[in-house]
């Protein structure tokens, strides 16, 4: 065998370069293309645009479904850089690069080197950390948090004590609440922790006596979350509004608790995530289980605290998910790291087992791994080119040019239409029940404006002949009408509600 002749510090480094470049392949090149992209990159324009930090807004409304720190973020990026469409992948990016360092400091302190290589090796190949840390939204931000706190929690409960650690890892789990609700989610592995000292099983640390110590944690973690939580309450008390107080009522109640206990969307069976989403987003370790679990399950019958810990943990990070109505893929990413650093000191256990008799069948193995990291590297530049240009952006270009800039209107419209608009919107509220009347009635009353609508129902108030088609998107064929195109047939009061909105500049 080789002797490792490279010192810690150049390992982690190495490592480090080796997740910049397989998440950061193609920055830069790729548009916010999916919903929860253009959503977020536009809040966080609006922010820096009109200044509405603590209240996020979409297009002048209210904005309620998460906490601001993601979009806080993606501002200070786009502030650094200059560049929006280089901001939004930036916060994953960095999520990316902390991560691997972390799980390469836990593996090679909680065993050796060795093991520290292979965890970071492990988080980077499997495809989940692809899928998500390659895109821009929340769940790529939310895992630098979850992976902070684990990497606090684990110095702490398995190689403290180490109070400073825990209280850096309360604080993460606090920024990882306002960044999206379940940033809490490492503080379960206090659970098999607990158990694991009561039970007397080795590889945990027992510190009795301590309750102000641990009362402490919750105090960090309250702390972080009144980064924004305090400034909103004072501003929502000022304000006195029914907007603000109604805001409030969603974010603390309606987006965090019914969400996951009556959840409106992504709904799923219990079991979702073993047959839909595990099998693929959890390669290449899924196929390694049928050696695994035997292997697990010898390590806790010697009492092993920290594959109970971390088994442990990632399990009541799955049950939580599977008890939800609401599912989503991305919503287990958080127990990967965990699940990583259970797996990893079995992995040269598992390829002496597999090839030490057969040599040729390493070489193959090698060559695959090496052929998978450069695979997912050269699909970063591919990507950009295969999903082409978001098609809001060539809608919104004809829209302005076709108008000469005058005031459009949306009727059930979409996030890519106000983040590509290159001229003054008015709408009548995202989520409210908008129909074509509302269209035709609102251009009765404002002559000089026009209206983009969807196909749907679109002869019912207009003429067809009249209308010019501007494109398709996932969600339907856009058209655009002024008053000529009215059939006079449909009508109605005037929407309750009207936001007008308008870029300083377009995005580009």
């Amino acid at each position: 065998m080789v002797r490792n002749t490279f010192s810690p510090r150049v390992e982690l480094l190495g490592l480090m370069l080796l997740a910049l470049l397989m998440v950061g392949a193609g920055l830069g090149l790729r548009q916010p293309l999916n919903v929860d992209e253009e959503r977020f990159l536009g809040v966080a324009l609006e922010m820096l645009q009109d200044g509405s930090w603590f209240i996020p807004h979409r297009a002048a409304e209210i904005y309620p479904d998460k906490p601001p720190l993601f979009m806080w973020t993606v501002a200070l990026f786009v502030q650094l850089t200059g560049s929006p469409v280089v901001a939004l992948f930036l916060p994953a990016l960095l999520a990316g690069v902390v991560a691997t360092a972390c799980l390469y400091d836990l593996g090679r302190r909680l065993w050796h080197r060795r093991i520290g290589i292979i965890a970071a090796l492990l988080f980077l190949a499997s495809y989940q950390t692809y899928s998500i840390l390659r895109a821009g939204q929340i769940d790529g931000f939310l895992c630098l948090w979850i992976v902070l706190a684990v990497y606090g929690l684990v110095r702490h409960l398995m190689l403290g004590p180490a109070w400073g650690w825990f209280y850096v890892a309360c604080a993460a789990m606090g920024l990882g609440v306002i960044s999206k609700g379940v940033g809490f989610l490492p503080a379960l592995m206090l659970i098999p922790y607990a158990w694991a000292v009561h039970a007397g099983w080795s590889g945990v640390t027992r510190m009795p006596g301590e309750g102000v110590r641990w009362s402490l944690g919750l105090a960090a973690t309250l702390a972080a979350i009144s980064l924004w939580l305090l400034p909103l309450v004072v501003m929502v008390l000022l304000q006195a509004d029914a907007d603000s107080l109604a805001y409030v009522k969603e974010i603390l109640l309606r987006q965090t608790a019914e969400r996951y206990t009556k959840a409106w969307a992504h709904q799923e069976p219990f079991w979702y995530f073993f047959a839909e989403v595990i099998p693929k987003y959890w390669l290449p370790i899924v196929p390694a289980l049928p050696w695994l679990i035997p292997a697990w399950r010898r390590q806790l019958a010697k009492r092993d605290g920290r594959t109970l810990v971390l088994l442990g943990w990632v399990a009541l990070v799955l049950l939580f998910f599977c008890l939800s109505s609401g599912k989503r893929k991305l919503y287990i990413y958080p127990a990967l790291p965990g699940l990583v650093l259970a797996v990893a000191p079995l992995v040269p256990w598992l390829l002496r087992r597999w090839f030490a008799h057969r040599p040729r069948a390493r070489k193959i193995f090698l060559g695959a791994a090496l052929l998978w990291f450069v695979a997912w590297f050269v699909e970063g530049f591919i990507e950009p080119v295969r999903d082409g240009l978001n098609p809001h952006e060539g809608i919104m270009r004809q829209a302005a040019e076709l108008t000469g800039g005058a005031e459009l209107a949306l009727i059930d419209w979409r996030e890519g239409h106000w983040l590509f608009a290159r001229q003054p919107i008015v709408h009548f509220g995202f989520q409210s029940e908008v129909t074509m009347d509302d269209a035709a009635s609102w251009l009765r009353s404002h002559p000089q404006s026009f209206a983009l609508v969807p196909l749907r129902d679109l002869a019912r108030c207009f003429r067809h002949d009249r209308a010019r088609r501007l494109g398709e998107t996932s969600r339907a064929d856009w058209f655009l009408v002024g008053l000529d195109a009215d059939n006079g047939r449909c009508g109605g009061k005037p929407p309750a509600r009207v936001y007008r909105f308008t870029w300083h500049s377009a995005l580009q």
